[in-house]
């Protein structure tokens, strides 16, 4: 037999186009369209219904950006079209290839009632199947004319990415609005073909199936006739029959099928339109579950569900219905899909208890998986907090975006820092917009790393970001898809289900231990300093205002804040959302995001100074209290207390012989240069120079900045081809305990206070940028003279550790990588340690010196960034940063100068002459992380803690406060009902740790 595949797929594919789609909806009339274009920002229903509205027609431009428009349509059912099912098909303009990133609509009846969204990819709505003819037909349409930041020529500077900047310009041109008789035969035509056609590609040309499948396409577009489609349709359906009814073997893979709809929080639109974006998606959702019983949907983001109930009860009571019958699956467990390499400890842990908590109140469900689909890599830290939260699962798909090194797993258990695992799926179908392409189905099957021992994989399915989700096609494909040869099968189920099945028949999976790094998206570790300063100084914040809050109400009754600290903690932890805190949104989200963080710091220092006045007694009092709110005793003053103010001292700097200063404290000796540079870190104790020689420490470096694309989110390795040292120097000065340097460069300006305070082992470094450089990237470097084949980078409860080296591609990879408060390296016997108060990029590199064969190991910290795409005014200002280098530091010290740095102590003016703390460890390396009342408002007094080295530790817990009962909890503060808690014994608790393991106690007060 001749070949002619190619002839019988290009006749597919024309047929298709050009006369089996046309033909769903065959016949239509234009409906009547009005609009009000409502000024400012969106309005409430009800005043959007009842806006004034002028004629408009199909083929008039709408929409300037960020605006939103009532359209009302109108019209009458033919009488003719009687007996018939009839849509209204609504187009705004859209584009079929940008799902999510342009205008979107909700439909509203007259009375407001929602009835679904309108996407690009789904434009209709259900009037009658069948109608009686004659019915008449009301709808409004509330339509956002979001702009189009990422184009198809992306990551080009645009001002469209912020309501101010963005002009008045029609977006859109309103492109259909008509009522049209929908043909369910021919739509399901059209589905058959696409399953048939795209199943066909993918098969081997040399296989039989392949064949059988050609056969049957070519004879029915033979019975089509292409002047009645719509009259043939059911014939070309029975000649593809059997090619459908033809079976998979038993060894196909197996397809978890959850729909989805993956909503950024924010990203390149703000958060009051990811309101709206949820509305829309989920009321296409929960009437697209009316309509197919076996369909499930799963949505995440307890914040998302949160904003529906506010802003939209109606949309909401039709999720709640849709949950309560376990086809709505609220997923994941936590507040957003946050990121997790940069939220601190607790940060990382109350995302997962104000989640689940949410879940549990609204809903009753307590979610077992993690679903994390988009995050920018997982911290070390993550399994044991997954675990601690009484979840027990993670999902994830970002992995598969790494450019250098492909993950060698799909489904495996991830070890953490401290030992814990957790069982875990990347989808290998590499998408979590999944469309039930042919291709798609193929690739995951083909992709599945665990072939021969495990057969279960999961595709999150549906258009995300305000795409409108899953699709009724999607559905009709999956359903010709659950059992068909050639293809794997596929079952709509929820998450737990799929990971019940996948955990049952792989019982013994690879485990990966450690980070899981992505292999990309590095520079969203320094992109929009200030959101990144805002989010550090919320999370310590924070830890003042439970702490201080805490002890008040314990030692003088004073109210506990409970209602604020709630809704703070939401707020903190809605701006950790990934494409928020790694400052890769629009200049919207970020103008917002610094706003709501100021005024965060002003709440949060309300009640922490309202705390420390009630603890520090009459302010008419003559004694100045100093407040102690790091985990570590300092200046005398114990870890949670207060105490008298230590006696003033100072270090005076003194001229340096070739120019320049030096500074010593007893304990260190600094050089700093003519150009202002640290030549000299003398450890006079350890008689060790920290500073490697010939070189200069606190080097400020700065290079060009041009990724090839995802420019807020990338920074490619070439960048470090290009160097400028800035050494020219402005001004050095002398002053109190140190020197002040200022230097100019380009259209920029920076000014360091460089000082050693009496009695500290460390080099403080204030840092002020007035930062104006445009695709540039700014460093700070430190060449020690540290022979170290790994560093420390602190994480979530304690810390990780990277190679210095390049030996394989993997370590090659991590040419940029995340830190909490400190770095820390060390050869045996001493180390140093460099810790800041707000940035968390950094790298680490290594080399041999010619001159004495020593190694040089150079850290450099991240300071700033210029891109230009998403917000073409990235991090322009004024900046300041504290860092400080702590020579001779071992981890323990890393540890301590990480929270001195981020908490500063605080001064109060009373009559009290000090505040007993009311936990007190006798260990350093057992780490108080939060002292908190109980969420549940009992009362009782809960403490966190974890264990900081990477060791066993045993402590002591002594208690300022009289405890009748103690519990070892979970992090939604539950008792671990397997868990025998420590023994209560006169005022102490007794604790033994493994290593970076952390421990809840929740104490009942007498």
């Amino acid at each position: 037999m001749h070949d002619d595949r190619s002839l019988v797929e290009g006749r597919l594919k024309r047929v298709l186009d050009e006369r089996v789609r046309p033909a769903v909806h065959p016949e239509s009339v234009p409906l009547e369209i009005a609009v009000w274009n409502a000024p400012g920002e969106p309005v409430p229903v009800a005043e959007g219904l009842a806006g004034p509205v002028e004629p408009v027609a199909v083929g008039d431009r709408w929409g300037a950006p960020w605006g939103t428009s009532w359209f009302r349509v109108s019209g009458t059912v033919p009488e003719k079209w009687a007996g018939r099912t009839v849509e209204a098909i609504l187009d705004l303009g859209f584009d079929e290839n940008m799902p999510g990133f342009q205008c979107e609509g909700l439909v509203y009846r007259p009375d407001g009632t929602p009835v679904k969204g309108l996407n690009p990819r789904n434009q209709w709505v259900r009037i009658g199947a069948p109608v009686a003819g004659g019915e008449k037909v009301l709808l409004h349409i509330e339509a956002a004319s979001n702009p189009v930041i990422l184009d198809y020529h992306p990551f080009l500077p645009t001002q469209l990415g912020d309501k101010e900047t963005a002009g008045s310009e029609p977006q859109y041109t309103l492109a259909r609005m008509d009522l049209a008789v929908f043909d369910e035969t021919v739509w399901n035509l059209v589905q058959d073909f696409e399953v048939l056609g795209e199943l066909m590609a993918e098969l081997p040309v040399e296989g039989a199936r392949r064949w059988e499948i050609l056969r049957a396409i070519s004879r029915a577009l033979d019975v089509i006739d292409l002047q009645d489609v719509n009259g043939t349709a059911a014939a070309a359906r029975e000649q593809l029959a059997g090619a459908l009814a033809s079976p998979a073997p038993a060894t196909s893979h197996r397809i978890s099928a959850v729909g989805h709809a993956h909503i950024d929080s924010a990203w390149l639109w703000p958060l009051r339109e990811t309101v709206r974006k949820v509305a829309r998606t989920t009321a296409n959702m929960t009437a697209l579950l009316e309509d197919e019983p076996e369909f499930v949907f799963a949505m995440s983001q307890a914040q998302q569900f949160a904003w529906i109930k506010e802003h939209r009860p109606e949309v909401y009571a039709k999720v709640k219905k849709a949950v309560a019958e376990g086809r709505f699956v609220p997923a994941g467990g936590m507040w957003v899909e946050s990121d997790t390499n940069m939220p601190g400890s607790e940060a990382m842990a109350r995302q997962f208890v104000h989640g689940k908590r949410f879940f549990l109140d609204e809903f009753g469900i307590e979610n077992d998986e993690a679903w994390l689909p988009d995050t920018f890599g997982f911290a070390a830290g993550l399994p044991q907090i997954i675990k601690a939260a009484g979840s027990k699962w993670l999902l994830t798909q970002k992995i598969s975006w790494s450019t250098i090194n492909k993950f060698p797993h799909h489904t495996f258990n991830w070890e953490g820092i401290d030992g814990t695992r957790i069982f875990t799926h990347f989808p290998p179908v590499d998408t979590y917009n999944c469309s039930m392409t042919g291709e798609q189905m193929a690739h995951a099957a083909k992709n599945f790393k665990e072939k021969g021992v495990a057969r279960h994989s999961l595709a999150p399915t549906g258009w995300g970001d305000g795409g409108g989700g899953t699709t009724r096609e999607m559905i009709a494909k999956s359903a010709r898809l659950k059992n068909l040869e050639g293809s794997a099968t596929v079952e709509w189920e929820a998450p737990g289900a799929f990971f019940a099945k996948a955990e049952a028949e792989y019982p013994n999976p690879p485990v990966w231990v450690g980070e899981l790094y992505l292999e990309l998206h590095r520079a969203t570790l320094t992109s929009q300093a200030k959101t990144k300063q805002g989010n550090r100084r919320s999370e310590h914040l924070l830890r003042e205002a439970e702490l201080w809050a805490a002890t008040a109400a314990v030692r003088t009754g004073a109210a506990y804040p409970y209602e604020d600290l709630d809704r703070i903690w939401k707020t903190v932890l809605l701006h950790q959302f990934h494409d928020i805190l790694p400052g890769s949104s629009i200049a919207w989200v970020h103008r917002e995001a610094a706003k709501t963080y100021e005024g965060l710091a002003t709440e949060l220092n309300g009640i922490i100074d309202a705390a420390q006045r009630a603890l520090a007694g009459d302010a008419s009092g003559s004694t100045e209290l100093v407040f102690n709110s790091a985990p570590h005793p300092r200046g005398g003053v114990p870890a949670g207390a207060a105490g008298p103010v230590g006696a003033a001292t100072g270090v005076e700097p003194s001229p340096r012989e070739g120019g320049g200063y030096v500074l010593s404290n007893g304990l260190l000796e600094v050089e700093i240069d003519g150009r202002g540079l640290v030549v000299s870190a003398y450890d006079i104790s350890a008689e060790r120079e920290t500073v490697a020689p010939g070189e200069a420490a606190n080097l400020l470096q700065i290079h060009p900045d041009f990724p090839n694309q995802w420019d807020a989110w990338d920074v490619d390795e070439f960048y470090r081809n290009t160097v400028t040292d800035l050494t020219d120097l402005d001004e050095l000065t002398p002053v109190e305990n140190g020197v002040r340097v200022v230097r100019g460069f380009g259209d920029s300006r920076v000014t360091q206070l460089l000082t050693l305070a009496p009695g500290a082992k460390r080099l403080d470094i204030d840092t002020e940028v007035d930062w104006h450089e445009t695709e540039k990237f700014l460093k700070a470097a430190f060449p020690l003279d540290v022979h170290a084949e790994r560093y420390a980078s602190e994480t979530q409860f304690g810390h990780v550790y990277r190679a210095t080296h390049t030996n394989t591609s993997w370590e090659a990879a991590k040419f940029e990588a995340c830190n909490h408060r400190f770095v820390h390296l060390e050869e045996p016997g001493w180390g140093v340690a460099l810790v800041n108060d707000s940035t968390y990029g950094h790298d680490v590199t290594r080399t041999v010196r010619a001159a004495d064969g020593g190694t040089t190991t150079t850290v450099r910290v991240s300071l700033l960034r210029a891109p230009r795409f998403p917000d073409p005014e990235t991090d322009q200002g004024v900046h300041r940063f504290r860092h400080a280098l702590a020579p001779g530091a071992a981890i323990g010290d890393a540890v301590r100068e990480g929270y001195r740095i981020n908490l500063p102590e605080r001064r109060i003016t009373g009559a009290d002459a000090e505040v007993a703390p009311l936990v007190s460890v006798d260990n350093d390396a057992v780490v108080v992380s939060a002292v908190k009342l109980a969420d549940d408002g009992s009362g009782d007094l809960v403490v966190r803690f974890y264990e900081s080295s990477g060791g066993r530790a045993k402590a002591r817990v002594h208690l300022g406060f009289e405890a009748t009962g103690l519990a070892v909890t979970d992090l939604l503060e539950r008792p671990l009902a397997d868990t025998e808690p420590p023994a209560l014994d006169g005022g102490t608790v007794g604790l033994s740790l493994r290593p970076f393991e952390l421990i809840t106690l929740r104490l009942t007060r007498g």
